[in-house]
């Protein structure tokens, strides 16, 4: 089993590039089910989830590779399709259930696992299944697969309970070769969204309304594959920018997608911390001693659930006393016991914490539950007196592009074993 093995209390410098973000390479890569043509995809990141993305695409008559052994371009054929997604596949990770629409709208028939994925709470598909329905879907469970069926899928008017990225995204897919138009209320609005419906009007698609909450999807007989560049991953960036203040480093992060992150961008400078955009992204330093602040997550543009864990551990360092309300996900605060492990004062109330800042952290064995605990605790250990090991890091392999090397580059003791 791997771990990461840091020595903290190294201030980083220098540049971090910004990998391309996984959460829009996802459904981009499953849209080319879509596709009557090749497509290249450039800037995708080298991560788990890609790898298991790339082996379901094969599996399902779509052979797709990366161009070269280091790149980050991939390439998606065109082949004959088949309907089936098998468990041994889907069940690493919860976003290839978004191959169910896309399976429906080309071939009328799709036999797809229930997903799985990290251990973060309850992520449900009904809402996905529901507005399937509507369009003319017949959707049945048997033996942990969804089975759906359909004559051809048909325009429809879906309101969302809830703003669900993976629900507009799946919807959009579907729709997009339905017949008549499709109109998608109480959408979220996440910039991941706008990027699949960017990449699939350049395909010959027509969505309008896109990072609003009403999107317009007007169904088209053919869509033609193209060449087209993934956006940079704004949480990676986020993160960078955490791990920089927690050490009281001074870094460069190179295509830092700025605009994408202004809530986090917000937060931190209430913390002490002075982010700087520039042409190539950002710098970041922070001045002074860090503060504690209050932060509640909220779907897109408030502050993201995917950096609730960074900023918690920037505030076990900090002044004061703060909270972080989690109104996305519930059991999000796994990593909680273990920043306590390492002399963390937060004390846990339901979906609310309250951190109070100590003077030190101390380097101790901790274990990664998800993708984003296991990199707050990177964070933590970077910071901390003594030697952290992280473990289970399968989870930071997932959501982050060779971490250790990213890190190690600007400064950090930090090494793979």
């Amino acid at each position: 089993m791997q771990e990461l093995l840091i020595e903290g209390g190294v201030p980083l410098s220098g540049s971090i590039r910004i990998s391309g973000s996984k959460n829009a390479a996802l459904p981009i890569l499953f849209s080319s089910i879509l596709l009557d043509s090749p497509a290249v995809f450039h800037n995708v990141p080298r991560l788990r989830d890609i790898a298991t993305t790339i082996a379901l695409l094969r599996v399902l008559g779509r052979p797709a590779a990366f161009t070269d052994a280091e790149g980050h371009s991939v390439r998606v054929e065109n082949g004959p399709l088949s309907g089936e997604a098998p468990y041994e596949l889907v069940r690493t990770m919860r976003a290839s259930v978004l191959v169910l629409g896309p399976l429906l709208a080309r071939l009328g028939f799709a036999r797809v696992a229930l997903p799985g994925g990290c251990a973060i709470g309850a992520r449900p598909v009904e809402q996905h299944t529901r507005a399937l329905e509507k369009m003319g879907a017949r959707l049945e469970l048997e033996s942990g697969y969804i089975i759906g069926r359909c004559a051809s899928l048909r325009g429809a008017d879906i309101t969302f309970d809830f703003p669900t990225v993976g629900g507009t995204e799946h919807l959009i897919m579907a729709a997009a070769q339905a017949e008549g138009e499709t109109v998608l209320r109480n959408c979220a609005r996440e910039p991941e969204i706008t990027d699949l419906a960017n990449f699939l009007n350049a395909c010959g698609a027509k969505i309008s309304g896109q990072g609003t909450d009403t999107v317009h999807i007007r169904g088209v007989a053919a869509l033609r594959g193209c060449d087209y560049r993934v956006m940079p991953d704004r949480v990676e960036a986020g993160t960078f920018l955490a791990a920089a203040a927690i050490t009281g480093g001074n870094c460069d992060i190179v295509g830092c997608p700025v605009e994408e992150i202004t809530a986090v961008v917000a937060k931190l400078g209430e913390t002490g911390v002075t982010v700087e955009p520039h042409a190539g992204g950002a710098s970041v330093r922070r001045n002074g001693k860090l503060r504690c602040v209050d932060v509640t997550t909220r779907p897109y543009p408030g502050f993201p659930t995917d950096m609730q864990a960074q900023i918690m551990a920037l505030m076990t360092l900090a002044e004061g006393s703060g909270t972080v309300e989690e109104t996305i996900f519930e059991n999000r605060f796994m990593h909680v016991p273990e920043l306590v492990r390492m002399g963390a004062d937060i004390r846990l109330s339901g979906s609310r914490a309250v951190i109070r800042g100590v003077p030190a952290l101390t380097g101790a064995p901790v274990m990664a539950s998800d993708l984003r605990a296991g990199v707050s605790l990177v964070l933590a250990g970077l910071a901390a007196s003594g030697t952290t090991r992280v473990q289970r890091i399968y989870h930071l392999d997932r959501g982050y592009e060779r971490i250790e090397h990213k890190l190690e580059a600007v400064g950090a003791r930090i090494r793979r074993v």
